[in-house]
Parts: C-alpha cells; sequence; structure tokens
C-alpha cells in the first residue's frame, strides 16, 4: 500500500531520517495543528533584518566616531584607515593597503561566535533550511548527515570563537570605561550614550559566558567537584546564565545594533548626545 514515503523508482539511494524504512510510514507531513510555523518565520525574519542592518554598517565606512563613543562594529580598529580616536582601540595591525571597511577585519570573529554557537544554528537551521522546521514536523530533506560534511563540519570550532569572543568584550568593555568622559575627553562625564553601552556590554559579556563552551571549560572536565569548589560555583552560575542562553542570545543582538546605531545617529548629526553630569 502507497503511503507516500517510499523513494521514486529512478532513485536507488534508501532513504534516511523521518523517511527510512525502519520509522512508521505516515502520510501526514505532520500532525501539528498549531500555527507552528511562526517561530521559524520570526526568527528567519529577525536575523535577516539584523544581517542586512549589520551589512550595510561594516561596509559603509562612516558615522562609526564620535568622542567619546565607538561602534562596536568598528572595535577594536585594525587598519590605518580608521578614524582616530583618542586612547582608543586603534590598533593599526594592517597597513596602509587595507582599502575596504576597518569592521570587516573585527566582525568576522563575533560573527563567527555567533554562527558556530549552539543556539543560533538551531535558529538558522529551522528558520532558512527547515531541518527541521519545528518539533515533530520533518523536514523537507531526503537525507540528513547533520554537521558530517563540509561546511557544516567547520562549526566545531566554536569553542575557539569563543575564546576570540571574549577578547572582543574586553575590548568593548574598554570602550564603555572611556565612554564616562565628554566629547573634549575629559574624566567624570556620562551621557546617554553612556547608558546605551552599559546595557550593551552588560548583555554581551552575559550571552558569551552563557555559552555551552564557557560551561564545558569552567566545569565540565571535572570528576569531583567536591576537589574544586571554586570551579564549581562557577560552574553552576555559569550553568544558570546558560539555561536563558536564547534570551542572551537574541537580547545582545539587538543591544549591539542599538549600541551602532546610536553612534551612527550622533555622529552624523541627527541629534547630540544628552548629558546627564
Amino acid at each position: 500500500m502507497a503511503t507516500g514515503t517510499e523513494p521514486s523508482p529512478t532513485d536507488h539511494r534508501p532513504p534516511s531520517g523521518v523517511r527510512g524504512p525502519e520509522r512508521a510510514a505516515i502520510a501526514a507531513p505532520h500532525l501539528r495543528t498549531d500555527r507552528w510555523w511562526l517561530a521559524p518565520a520570526a526568527t528567519a525574519a529577525g536575523l535577516l533584518l539584523f544581517v542586512v542592518y549589520s551589512t550595510w554598517r561594516a561596509f559603509a565606512n562612516a558615522h562609526y566616531y564620535a568622542a567619546p563613543y565607538v561602534s562596536p562594529f568598528y572595535s577594536p580598529c585594525l587598519a590605518e584607515n580608521c578614524r582616530t580616536m583618542r586612547a582608543g582601540p586603534n590598533w593599526e595591525v594592517f597597513g596602509g593597503w587595507w582599502g575596504l571597511s576597518p569592521a570587516v577585519l573585527i566582525l568576522v570573529f563575533p560573527l563567527g561566535f555567533r554562527l558556530t554557537c549552539y543556539y543560533y544554528r538551531k535558529a538558522y537551521y529551522r528558520g532558512f533550511w527547515a531541518s527541521p522546521p519545528a518539533c515533530a514536523v520533518a523536514e523537507p530533506h531526503r537525507r540528513y548527515t547533520g554537521e558530517t560534511r563540509f561546511p557544516l563540519i567547520l562549526q566545531n570550532i566554536h569553542r575557539y570563537f569563543f575564546y576570540a569572543a571574549i577578547l572582543v568584550a574586553g575590548v568593548l568593555t574598554y570602550d564603555t570605561v572611556l565612554t564616562f568622559r565628554d566629547e573634549h575627553y575629559a574624566w567624570g562625564h556620562m551621557g546617554l550614550g553612556t547608558l546605551v553601552f552599559l546595557l550593551n556590554v552588560a548583555l554581551i559579556w552575559a550571552y558569551t559566558i552563557s555559552c555551552h563552551s564557557c560551561r564545558h571549560i569552567v566545569g565540565g572536565q571535572l570528576k569531583h567537584f567536591s576537589r574544586h569548589p571554586v570551579r564549581y560555583r562557577a560552574w553552576r552560575f555559569v550553568g544558570r546564565l546558560n539555561a536563558h542562553h536564547m534570551l542572551l542570545a537574541w537580547a545582545s543582538l539587538v543591544s549591539v545594533a542599538l549600541a551602532d546605531f546610536y553612534v551612527y545617529l550622533v555622529a552624523s548629526g541627527v541629534f547630540d548626545d544628552p548629558r546627564f553630569f
């Protein structure tokens, strides 16, 4: 009896996954009656919006510094064609031959960290590739190979991007400290941008250390927690943050875009940064 799960006569490869011969032959694509497609659709829309915005800002190469604020997309600045930032993260590692936007040099590290993040993998696998589109909904692909082939096998370098993300978060913390200056670089001042940067760096750190790789580094290899009480407490703290990893992933994604957009508005002269003192 035909069930709609049999391979075509011209395809000699046995199907795998939910359509394999060892699984129940169900004619319906799924049995869910709720609006299961809303979550992956919203995820795809949100990620696509960020990709479009960040691509525009990364290649704009303009309006990324308004003393004392520097966009997190351009920090640290590793090229000679960067705006001069007094006491800022100007590290001219690349010579004058680099003609593109300096943001391209640094964004590869936080982008690589997020692309290989366990949560973001789930998000864009479901949102863009429908692999699978939702729980209890079979993916439309005939075969499933997971992350065992190129290029997805490169997802395993996530832990190395984590080390780079720690360095980037450290630089953003330094940038946040510098926001307690005014436009003339005098210390002891605080503007609305300072609050924006404080919120952003707090969420960046929370997202970074809530990473599964961080949790494993802190305590994943220990055999006896009782012999390592400090690492055990650190592991429990990271574990509590890890339970909110999805929320922190989205919150930090919004906050870093907000911080960049705030710098863009101030640098382009849309409004002056309000000062509290």
